[in-house]
């Protein structure tokens, strides 16, 4: 047997959802896109990075990043792929993408080696 909820525990369900959002919002990091080929990828990668080639890019980032403000950030080997890529993401709707270059800038700018 269920119980119905009282209307006190309904009005602290907004509340809740808010404070959930808002929370994850505030923690939310960068997405850091690889758009190299899979043999690029397999050479030299950044662990935890995610690899999709720049022509699938909106098809993919579409299917685990819906929101439009994500924050993408995107690179290849010198930075043209990843052009490419930010441009078809640009007029997807995505507000928020940044090419960085090449897969060393990408580190630099992470403090993964020394500048």
């Amino acid at each position: 047997m269920t119980k119905a909820l009282n209307w006190r525990t309904l009005c602290y369900i907004p509340l809740l959802l808010a404070t959930i959002g808002f929370g994850s919002l505030a923690q939310a990091e960068a997405i850091w896109i690889d758009v190299r080929s899979i043999a690029e990828h397999k050479n030299d990668h950044i662990e935890d990075d995610i690899r999709i080639t720049h022509v699938n890019i909106v098809e993919q980032v579409n299917l685990f990043y819906p929101h439009k403000t994500t924050e993408i950030r995107l690179y290849c080997r010198s930075g043209g792929r990843a052009g490419k890529a930010m441009s078809a993401l640009e007029e997807a709707g995505y507000t928020n993408v940044t090419n960085v270059g090449g897969i060393e800038d990408a580190r630099k700018e992470r403090g993964l080696i020394q500048q």
